[in-house]
């Protein structure tokens, strides 16, 4: 039996912020160094989760900070496409 609901769509976390999401960001391990001083350039803080294989950062963010994600990684030289955004909820369900 689970605490779940059988559901697959996932009612989001919400606040006066946007919705909670998970972002997570692929990077060569080489580039890792870099990809976090970026996202330490950030106005909101990152509390982020390494991943080995692939090399990849998660952490959590409100959707109305994406655009700001976006916009430091270009200035540091990161491709903005690459990154997977989740509802909170199935990575927490996932997990």
């Amino acid at each position: 039996m689970s605490v779940w609901s059988e559901t697959r769509d996932a009612a989001p976390l919400s606040s006066p912020f946007g919705d909670l999401v998970s972002l997570e960001i692929a990077v060569d391990p080489r580039a890792l160094e870099d990809l976090l001083e970026a996202l330490a350039e950030l106005p909101f803080p990152v509390n982020p989760q390494i991943h080995q294989h692939p090399v990849a950062v998660e952490f959590p963010a409100y959707q109305s900070w994406l655009p700001e994600v976006r916009a430091a990684l270009r200035r540091c030289g990161f491709a903005s496409a690459g990154i997977e955004v989740r509802p909170m909820l199935l990575d927490i369900r996932a997990n």
